[in-house]
């Protein structure tokens, strides 16, 4: 099957030319897009600042759509789970929602006693012009809380855009505590959001070598300490896409230099402890504790990956999530299992990101951006793949086709960061690849005449 004409530069082959791929474009009406509006980036990077009150100023339907939508774990307050929304009707369109909203702050402030409030614009709030920063000052003078606008409205960009509107509207908050008790050893998390308590695991690992986490941004995270977070003396950025703009404001703002990491598989973790070790060179004992961890997690991590390697060498693997930095780890980390990946792809990943893809890639992989279910289809049974590792919407693709599926995303529960997450990821991978169900499945024998029908039915 051909892409959409409009679809063919968001399309690279590996090693068949030279490397050229669009990337960060609006979605393209039609196509049914696995890229998400600029509020659903802002929501999902916000949500699991657990001890904040969020607030949808918009159609009930936007605050659906994102409700939970991270499986975000917290060791405290769970005020995040609960999804609040003005649910903004026809009347409210012609005469505008300022009063709803004002009434719906100052209600759930009372009921709820949060820390701080972001209040998020929408598509229809950007259309009929309502003052949301103007409600938000009133209500933080009426509260005493900080009440930060989310200036989100989904017609402005991709997610990207979100990405940036929920960085900027954590900047407001950030430097207006007190960071006096600060350690000089100290770092924040950016870019972990505590799906299936990952966070937890990487703060210990830090802490065992004597470096204090400020902040979780945003995973676990805490109003107190992002308010106090610019006290840090690094900022460790896991998912670029999401926080590499804070990252920036604060390097601009308060100096605080950033490194990128990644914590899913075995090299990107270690070479993360690393990394942090070596930025603090005036205490030499970090780096040794980051050696010992290393070593003593590896001599009972590498045996027991042995038997799946032998297992599911050769077998091949697709890849598509939301961010190209994770796709860069699965790509080792499938390596290591001495797995093929014969197909990797992104929802917001940048031109730079894709060409290191295509780099660290065998020839013939297929880099795709911002794809849609009909192309993944195609590429899923022109590479007769054994596993694909993407996200909820990924999933039924795959069953569909008889495909066994890791889900890397948003609503897993099974912890696939650290060194034991790399262990968790293996035996994953090795009971869907090798289920017996894929015995009855027709597989990729019936999909021919049906991705023909597709096709037709698409133009």
């Amino acid at each position: 099957m051909e892409p959409l004409n409009e679809r063919k530069d968001q399309i690279h082959r590996t090693g068949e030319q030279p490397f050229t791929l669009a990337c960060n474009k609006d979605s393209l009406a039609g196509a049914v897009s696995q890229r998400a509006c600029v509020f659903c980036g802002s929501r999902v990077v916000l949500y699991p600042i657990a001890d904040a009150l969020h607030l949808v100023h918009g159609p009930i339907g936007c605050a659906v759509y994102t409700w939970d939508i991270r499986g975000a774990l917290s060791s405290g307050p769970e005020l995040h789970r609960l999804s609040f929304s003005t649910d903004l009707q026809e009347l409210d369109v012609v005469f505008g929602g300022e009063k709803k909203l004002t009434a719906a702050l100052l209600e759930l402030i009372d009921r709820h006693s949060p820390k701080a409030a972001f209040v998020y614009a929408t598509c229809i709030v950007g259309i009929i012009g309502d003052d949301v920063e103007a409600i938000c000052r009133e209500v933080e003078r009426k509260s005493g809380i900080p009440v930060i606008p989310v200036q989100s409205e989904g017609f402005k960009g991709n997610k990207r855009a979100g990405y940036t509107a929920a960085c900027n509207a954590m900047a407001r908050l950030i430097g207006t505590g007190d960071t006096k008790t600060v350690a000089p050893h100290s770092i924040n998390i950016l870019g972990d959001f505590n799906l299936a308590g990952e966070i937890w695991m990487i703060r210990e690992y830090f802490e065992r070598m004597g470096v204090e986490v400020v902040a979780n941004i945003t995973g676990d995270g805490r109003v107190a300490d992002i308010s106090r977070a610019h006290g840090a003396a690094l900022n460790v950025v896991q998912c670029s896409g999401s926080t590499m703009d804070l990252a920036s404001m604060m390097e601009r703002d308060y100096g605080i230099p950033s490194i990128r990491v990644s914590y899913f598989g075995v090299e990107d973790m270690a070479q993360a402890l690393y990394d942090v070790a070596e930025f603090f060179k005036d205490s030499p004992e970090i780096l040794d504790k980051a050696r010992d961890i290393v070593k003593g997690e590896l001599q009972e991590l590498l045996p027991k990956l042995a038997f799946y390697k032998e297992e599911l060498s050769g077998k091949k693997a697709a890849i598509y999530v939301g961010g190209t930095f994770k796709a860069f780890s699965l790509v080792k980390a499938f390596r290591l299992l001495g797995m093929e990946v014969v197909m990797v792809g992104s929802q917001t990943g940048t031109e730079d990101e894709y060409r290191e893809l295509a780099e660290i890639t065998d020839p013939g992989t297929i880099i795709v951006d911002d794809t849609n279910p009909l192309e993944l289809t195609s590429f899923l049974e022109e590479k007769r793949v054994d596993i694909f590792v993407g996200g909820v919407k990924e999933r039924p693709i795959a069953y569909k086709l008889g495909v066994g599926f890791c889900d890397h995303n948003h609503e897993r529960k099974e912890a696939l960061a650290g060194f034991m997450g790399m262990l968790n990821f293996a035996r994953e991978v090795h009971s869907s690849v090798m289920s017996p169900v894929w015995r009855f499945t027709p597989q990729w024998e019936h999909l021919g005449a049906e991705l023909q029908l597709l096709a037709v039915n698409n133009s």
